[in-house]
C-alpha cells in the first residue's frame, strides 16, 4: 500500500504529508470504479489522467533517458478546503479494499490555516477516551444476608421517574378534594434523548429517533421521551399522536415557535413537557449557531427565516433580565398556553449560580423541574475555550443542588435532571445511575445516541467531525438529501430500541444488588463510593480504596 501522491500547483502549496490524514491506495487492486471519489464528502480525492515521466538510468552506458507512461488513477487534493477528514467512506464503498485514510504522524500544517481562519475544531467525538469522574464511581452497597438481593431477571422493577412538581400526599389529597389546580406530572424513563434540533440533525436521523421512541413506548412499554432542541420539529409531528413523546424546547433564538403556536389548536395531544433553554453545557453563556450550510428550504420554512443564512442564537433571552422575570414571563406564560396541563422547566448550564436558579424555582408553583447541563456536554460547534475551560462539571453541581433541596425539605418536590458526558466512554447506565444516586431524577443523553444508533465517526484524532457544515458522510447531521438518504431511519429506530432495552436491563442489574425494586434510588448516596478522597469529600459519598 502506498500513499496517494499529489503534485503541488505552486512552491507554497501544501503536500499530502502536511495533511492530518493521508489516503493510502493500492493501484494493483484498484479497478477505477470511481465509487470512492463519488462519496467523499470533502472531494479530497479525484480521478485523473496524465502522462507521467519515468526516469531511467543505464549504468553501463552512463546515459540517462526517460520513459513515459499514461497514468489513470486516483490522487489526493492538498488544498485545505478539500483536506481529507479521515471519515473512511472511501474504504466503506471500495469493493476491492484498495483505499483508505491513515493518520499522518507528522505535525499537520493545515492546523495553522484552520485556526487562522477563526474556525473552531468541531468534534463529533469529544474527549471520548478521557476517563471521567462518573466512570470511577462504583456501587458498593450490596444486599446479601442482611437484606437479600433481588433476582434481576425475574423480579419486577419500577424503573420510571417523574417529570413535574410532586406534591406531598397531604397536599395532593387536599387540592383534589377542594378542586384546586394540581401540577402536571409525567411518568417517564429516566434516560431521556437530549436536545438535538431538527436542523442540526438530518430529517432521516430525526425520523429514526422518533420511530425508535414510539416503538419503545408502544411495543416495549418503556416510556422514553426525546427533546427537540431549538428549532421546533417537523410540522406533521405537532399534529400527530407522537407529540406526547416529545419535549418541545424554546431557546433564545425562538426558532420554530411560530409553527408550534399555530399548531396548538390542532394538536391531538399535549407534549411531554416544555423546556426553556437558557444555557448549554458545551458553550455556557454563548449562543448556538446553525450554519448556512444546513439551512435548507425545509429548515428555513420551519424556522421562519430566509434560506441559506446563518442562524445564530443570542447568548441569553433578550426579553429577560433575571430569573425572577424568567419565571414570571416564560414559565407561567408557556404553562398558560397549554392550559397548565404540561410541565414547564428551564435548562441551564452547570455553574456556581445553579443553586440560585433552583431556589427561585422552588418558590414558584409553576416550575416543574430543573435541567442542569455540565461542562462535558455537547458535540456542537463550540470553540475549544468554551468546551474545555468554561462551565462546571455535572457531578458536584448536581450534588450541591440536591443537598440544597434536602436542607429545605424539598428533595421530593422539584426533580433535577442532569446531562454532560454521560456515556461518552460507553458506560451510559453506570454514569446515569451514579448521577441518580447523587440526586438526579433522570439524565439526558445525546452524543451516546448519535454514536450508538447512527454510527457517528467522530474521534479524538479529529476524524470526520464535520457535524456543523452539512457534509456529514453518514447523513446524521446533514441537510443535503444526497447525504442523508444514506441513513436508514428504520435501522436508527431499531438501534434506539436496542439501546434502551440494554439500559433497562443494566439498570435492573444495578438495582437488584441494592435490594431496591419499587422506585429509583434517587439520592441513595450511601450505595456509591469512589477511590478519590477529595472527590468523596466533595460529593459526600464513601471513600474506598
Amino acid at each position: 500500500m502506498v500513499s496517494i501522491r499529489s503534485i503541488p500547483s505552486t512552491p507554497s502549496s501544501l503536500t499530502h504529508l502536511d495533511l492530518q490524514w493521508v489516503i493510502k491506495h493500492r493501484e494493483d487492486r484498484c479497478t477505477l470504479c470511481g465509487r470512492c471519489t463519488s462519496v467523499c464528502p470533502k472531494e479530497a480525492i479525484y480521478l485523473t489522467y496524465r502522462r507521467q515521466r519515468m526516469p531511467k538510468l543505464d549504468i553501463l552506458k552512463k546515459k540517462r533517458s526517460s520513459e513515459y507512461r499514461t497514468f489513470t488513477g486516483i490522487r489526493q487534493r492538498t488544498e485545505p478546503a478539500n483536506r481529507c477528514i479521515g471519515c473512511g467512506m472511501c474504504a466503506t464503498v471500495c469493493p476491492n479494499e484498495a483505499i483508505g485514510p491513515e493518520p499522518n504522524p507528522n505535525d499537520p500544517r493545515v492546523r495553522l490555516l484552520q485556526n487562522h481562519q477563526g474556525e473552531a475544531w468541531k468534534r463529533g467525538g469529544r474527549r471520548n477516551f478521557r476517563e471521567t469522574l462518573l466512570d470511577r464511581i462504583i456501587f458498593n452497597r450490596i444486599s446479601m444476608l442482611t437484606d437479600p438481593a433481588l433476582d434481576a431477571g425475574r423480579h419486577e422493577f419500577q424503573l420510571n421517574t417523574l417529570l413535574g412538581r410532586v406534591l406531598s400526599p397531604e397536599e395532593y389529597l387536599r387540592r383534589k378534594a377542594t378542586g384546586e389546580w394540581i401540577p402536571p406530572v409525567r411518568e417517564i424513563f429516566p434516560f431521556v434523548i437530549g436536545s438535538m434540533s431538527f436542523g442540526a440533525l438530518s430529517p432521516n436521523m430525526w425520523l429514526g429517533l422518533l420511530q425508535g421512541v414510539a416503538y419503545c413506548n408502544e411495543v416495549l412499554g418503556i416510556p422514553v421521551v426525546m427533546a427537540t432542541g431549538e428549532g421546533g420539529c417537523p410540522p406533521w409531528v405537532l399534529k400527530s399522536p407522537y407529540l406526547k413523546y416529545i419535549i418541545l424546547q424554546i431557546a433564545s433564538g425562538y426558532f420554530g415557535w411560530d409553527e408550534i403556536i399555530r399548531a396548538i389548536p390542532d394538536m391531538q395531544c399535549d407534549p411531554a413537557a416544555i423546556e426553556i433553554k437558557y444555557g448549554q453545557g458545551a458553550k455556557p453563556g454563548d449562543g448556538g449557531l446553525l450554519m448556512w450550510f444546513k439551512v435548507s428550504k425545509l429548515i428555513a420554512r420551519l424556522r421562519g427565516v430566509p434560506e441559506g443564512v446563518d442562524l445564530p442564537s443570542p447568548p441569553v433571552h433578550q426579553t429577560l433580565y433575571s430569573i425572577e422575570e424568567s419565571v414570571m414571563k416564560m414559565i407561567q406564560s408557556l404553562s398558560m398556553a397549554w392550559g397548565f396541563r404540561v410541565p414547564v422547566y428551564p435548562k441551564i448550564s452547570g455553574s456556581t449560580s445553579a443553586k440560585s436558579v433552583l431556589n427561585n424555582l422552588v418558590r414558584n408553583p409553576y416550575a416543574s423541574a430543573l435541567m442542569i447541563d455540565g461542562v462535558d456536554g455537547g458535540t456542537g460547534a463550540a470553540y475549544n475555550v468554551s468546551m474545555d475551560a468554561t462551565g462546571h462539571p455535572i457531578a458536584s453541581n448536581l450534588r450541591e443542588c440536591y443537598l440544597d433541596l434536602v436542607a429545605q425539605g424539598k428533595q421530593n418536590e422539584i426533580p433535577l435532571f442532569a446531562a454532560g458526558g454521560i456515556g461518552k466512554n460507553g458506560n451510559v447506565t453506570q454514569n446515569g445511575m451514579a448521577l441518580i444516586m447523587l440526586g438526579a431524577s433522570g439524565v439526558h443523553i445525546g452524543k451516546y445516541i448519535m454514536q450508538s444508533a447512527a454510527g457517528c465517526l467522530g474521534s479524538e484524532q479529529n476524524r470526520c467531525n464535520v457535524c456543523n457544515i452539512g457534509i456529514c458522510p453518514k447523513g446524521i447531521t446533514s441537510q443535503n438529501v444526497k447525504l442523508y438518504r444514506r441513513l436508514d431511519p428504520d435501522q436508527v429506530a431499531e438501534r434506539v430500541a436496542d439501546t434502551f432495552m440494554a439500559i433497562s436491563t443494566e439498570m435492573k442489574k444495578i438495582m437488584a444488588p441494592l435490594g431496591r425494586s419499587q422506585s429509583l434510588p434517587i439520592g441513595m448516596s450511601d450505595a456509591i463510593g469512589i477511590d478519590d478522597a477529595a472527590a468523596a469529600e466533595r460529593l459526600q459519598i464513601k471513600y474506598i480504596c
